[in-house]
């Protein structure tokens, strides 16, 4: 999402509307992708609304549909010991001293830490 300057809409707000069309138009055959729900305003905001998302997913009688959800909120890894149809998984990495390998693999469990610092290093 970005600022829609001639809507008058922030990027968060653009977001939230996205978000929202998704959330209104999809059933229990739709394969919901989401990335990074709750970025545009602060943590602890975006925590709750992207918490709130998955329950609300999960939850919904209408829903309940296959989810794929990106984020670096850790927080949210505690879904899984709370609604039953919740799995986590993340990205493998290889860490070699000072160095990060991402694997481009998919693999069971909750990511602990965030690598944003290695790929900043790795753009130049």
């Amino acid at each position: 999402a970005q600022d829609e300057i001639s809507a008058g809409q922030s990027t968060f707000m653009v977001e939230m509307v996205e978000t929202a069309n998704l959330l209104n138009h999809a059933t229990s055959r739709s394969l919901l992708v989401l990335d990074e729900v709750g970025r545009g305003t602060s943590t602890y905001d975006g925590i709750s609304i992207a918490w709130a998302v998955v329950e609300h997913i999960h939850n919904h009688p209408r829903l309940r549909c296959k989810t794929l959800f990106a984020t670096h909120y850790h927080e949210l890894t505690q879904l899984s010991g709370l609604l039953p149809r919740v799995r986590n998984f993340n990205v493998a990495v290889a860490e070699e001293k000072d160095r990060v390998v991402f694997l481009r693999r998919i693999v069971p469990g909750g990511a602990d830490r965030s690598y944003g610092i290695h790929v900043a290093q790795l753009a130049g």
